[in-house]
């Protein structure tokens, strides 16, 4: 009788479990180590070998046992982690001094998929100590130029001796707050001050002495708020501190073993690469955060099979994007109220509609693709969402007036945008600015038509187009 294949720990590094993801696989193809290696012209045993990190593996064969799995890139796209985590590695050991001490400003903490360069470590140094290597080296040291002058220094003298209940809900407290004013009035203003002084504070507790019994809240807290601002700096164009700040929030998750939070940040980074032009790193954000979809809620996975759907649909890939969209509605479909992280509360069925309509969208602009699904979708987002998520609605509502342009029917457009630019006008926020653009662009071949000369002349006075 063969063996119970040995338990994988895809907590051990990056590489581990990407081994687990490939065992994974082959479990859910039905094949054995011997079969998937006849297929890979490898013998079980060094199939073996590779799921348990014993055995090197690289790109050209990641990129064979994908195919033989028919794992729709996916093997591929999670191999880039490891390949990124090694080069980090080979550049701290390169940039490290010999024989000194890791200091202050040593690598990043660790997370629940990623290897820790502190273990061997663990035993001398306090839980003060770890937790400032996490403050400096994973929030200072990612982005050495613009983010320390971004989050000042802090008076050491304004944070209390010992990390109090009552602190932590101070940084919850904050979050809430922040997002709700973002939500209403994009970034900058008072918004970007407020995060910046908050989460100085914030980042000043994990320097400070922390019960244990406190300390994952103390990480969630702190991420989320980090998160919150990367969220905001996004939505203000600020793209490298939004990548830093996100990253930060996601590490502080993993380190609080939080896959709620986690699931978040990597929603976030996977929006921010898909909208800067790089879906593929969007794509692989997004399946990173479903790799554990049994530890997440219907809500949270729903928004991070959004995001594989607006990344394939910005590959111009509508069958896998239409795809992903299904799986979406079929999960959210079980969500079930109160089951969520306050922070999820966001995603209602009107965040639902829009999230699969901005998708929709790209798809719709595509030669031979229907309009219906992101025209319906959209429509549901802009009706369902109340005041508190402006920006949302104002997003939504640029992108149906866009679609309506587009597809032949100027009037009916005109009057969805006037809508939207009354929203807009109340906003600060580039990406908001940006949809106005673009629906500036395609409204032009309609110049001559009245209704649209005056909504062009609006669009002028708005936004600078």
């Amino acid at each position: 009788m063969p063996q119970k294949p040995r338990p994988l720990d895809e907590t051990r590094s990056v590489r581990d479990w990407w081994g687990k993801e490939l065992r994974n696989w082959r479990e859910v193809r039905s094949l054995s180590t011997r079969a998937l290696g006849k297929m890979v012209h490898l013998s079980g045993t060094m199939i073996e070998r590779i799921e348990k990190n014993e055995r090197q593996c690289d790109a050209a064969l990641v990129g064979k046992l994908d195919d033989a799995l028919d794992a729709g890139g996916a093997l591929i796209r999670l191999w880039r982690l490891v390949e990124e985590d090694a080069n980090r590695q080979r550049i701290d050991a390169d940039n490290s001094p010999p024989a000194q001490s890791t200091g202050d400003f040593a690598a990043e903490s660790a997370g629940m998929l990623e290897v820790d360069p502190l273990a061997p470590l663990d035993r001398s140094l306090s839980p003060v100590e770890r937790r400032r290597i996490l403050a400096f080296g994973g929030l200072l040291a990612v982005t050495p130029g613009s983010f320390a002058d971004l989050v000042p220094a802090l008076d050491q003298a304004s944070l209390p001796k010992v990390v109090r209940p009552e602190d932590i809900e101070q940084v919850r407290t904050a979050s809430g707050t922040l997002a709700g004013w973002d939500n209403l009035y994009g970034s900058g203003g008072i918004v970007r001050s407020s995060l910046i002084g908050q989460l100085a504070w914030a980042k000043g507790l994990l320097e400070v002495d922390c019960p244990p019994g406190l300390e994952a809240d103390l990480y969630t807290a702190v991420g989320r708020l980090s998160i919150v601002m990367g969220a905001s700096a996004f939505d203000a164009y600020e793209h490298n501190d939004a990548a830093s700040l996100l990253q930060f929030g996601r590490r502080c998750a993993e380190h609080a073993d939080n896959w709620h939070l986690r699931a978040a940040a990597l929603n976030w980074l996977a929006r921010q690469a898909i909208w800067c032009g790089a879906p593929d790193d969007g794509l692989t954000y997004a399946e990173n955060g479903l790799v554990r979809a049994d530890r997440l809620t219907p809500r949270e996975q729903a928004m991070l099979h959004n995001a594989t759907a607006r990344a394939w649909a910005k590959m111009r890939r509508p069958q896998a994007a239409l795809a992903a969209i299904g799986r979406s509605d079929e999960v959210f479909g079980l969500a079930r109220n109160g089951e969520d992280a306050v922070w999820m509360s966001y995603y209602d069925n009107a965040q639902h509609h829009g999230d699969t309509g901005h998708a929709a969208f790209d798809l719709a602009l595509m030669p031979g693709q229907s309009s219906a699904m992101a025209t319906s979708r959209l429509q549901t987002a802009i009706e369902e969402h109340t005041d508190a998520y402006v920006r949302s609605r104002a997003l939504s509502g640029t992108k149906l007036a866009t679609l309506t342009m587009a597809t032949g029917d100027p009037q009916e457009a005109v009057a969805i945008a006037h809508r939207a630019l009354d929203e807009v006008g109340r906003l600060r926020s580039s990406r908001a600015i940006d949809d106005v653009k673009s629906l500036a662009k395609v409204s032009a071949r309609y110049a001559r038509n009245s209704e649209v000369a005056a909504l062009r002349d609006r669009i002028s006075t708005t936004v600078l187009v």
